[in-house]
């Protein structure tokens, strides 16, 4: 059986050939009418109406972004895939419609949802975006900018306060990404407080495929360590930033950091992390050897939005075994 990580990869390589090939169908026009609200994509301008309630959401990040700002899509794309990794605390309704895969939705059933307006990654709606424009006025973003020197946790905020113009709730936005901040400025306080600000850490995710062990490590451009990096830690996996933010190697790859002092935090199942662990390979390693390994468990999103990113920081600080701290208002003022 495929591991989770291992379908996540092929669709990674999949949808690369359509990040160079999607069209660009935005529309001409610079301005929108009466009881439209003009929102800026990846591709362009889109009309979206006013006072918009019924959204699908065809990737999960956007599902998160949704329920952050209170409202409840009303299709979804892959329900039970969202369930499995996106652990925020604003449930999704039961009432929400699964729609198909992220790849391939069931345009039907979304034409019979009468969505106000539908949202999508850039690369997987290449071949049917103009279907599900004649539907609704259809919002895509690009999350893995081309240009590797872009930041991707900008591209996330940038993306949510886009929905939440649509939706009518930047207050809330805002509200939201400033709480955020004060997850990130506690957490460096805390981190500062354990004496152990200012540490190297490389972020992964492993797992076994007939019985070899792969792993993920998250490069510079990548949204979660760009999260990371904002509460004082420091990437030490050096690779070339990537396109999607990561580069993989086999457990005999890490001989190569066998000298280097770092902490190593690792998404992982449970039968995945059993295996490293029976290891020698991986008990030889110094991380391991210096209780520097950290795993976070199966299903920590790491592609997320706003309320992901704080979870991520909240599981990373403590697994190191280090409670967050309320920021003092100089810490605040003074990230």
């Amino acid at each position: 059986m495929f591991s989770k990580f291992r379908k996540m990869s092929i669709c990674v390589l999949m949808s690369t050939f359509f990040v160079f090939t999607f069209i660009s169908h935005a529309q001409d026009t610079t301005t929108c009418d009466k009881g439209f609200t003009p929102i800026q994509d990846a591709v362009g301008l889109t009309c979206i109406p006013e006072a918009s309630q019924r959204i699908v959401a065809l990737e999960w990040t956007y599902v998160e972004d949704l329920l952050a700002l209170g409202i409840q899509p009303v299709g979804v794309a892959d329900i039970e895939g969202y369930h499995e990794w996106v652990k925020i605390p604003v449930a999704l309704d039961e009432s929400v419609v699964d729609i198909g895969t992220r790849d391939e939705p069931n345009l039907e059933q979304i034409a019979a949802l009468n969505p106000d307006f539908i949202i999508g990654v850039q690369f997987r709606l290449a071949e049917n975006y103009d279907d599900l424009s004649a539907i609704a006025p259809t919002l895509v973003f690009n999350p893995y900018p081309a240009n590797v020197s872009v930041s991707q946790y900008d591209e996330m905020t940038t993306t949510f306060k886009a929905i939440a113009m649509a939706l009518g709730k930047t207050a809330e936005a805002e509200a939201i990404l400033a709480n955020v901040q004060t997850t990130y400025d506690g957490a460096r306080a805390s981190l500062e407080a354990a004496g152990r600000a200012d540490e190297s850490f490389i972020l992964s995710q492993g797992w076994m495929y007939d019985n070899i062990a792969t792993f993920r490590l998250f490069t510079d451009n990548a949204m979660a360590v760009q999260i990371l990096e904002q509460i004082g830690l420091t990437n030490a996996w050096d690779d070339a930033p990537q396109l999607y933010g990561f580069t993989e190697i086999s457990i005999e790859g890490f001989a190569d950091l066998k000298d280097q002092d770092f902490n190593f935090l690792y998404v992982a199942q449970n039968s995945d992390n059993d295996f490293f662990n029976s290891s020698p390979i991986w008990s030889s390693l110094k991380f391991v050897q210096n209780d520097q390994a950290y795993w976070m468990g199966g299903d920590v999103w790491l592609f997320g939005g706003p309320l992901s990113a704080q979870l991520l920081v909240e599981t990373v600080l403590n697994q190191m075994g280090i409670e967050i701290l309320t920021p003092t208002a100089e810490a605040t003022a003074n990230p």
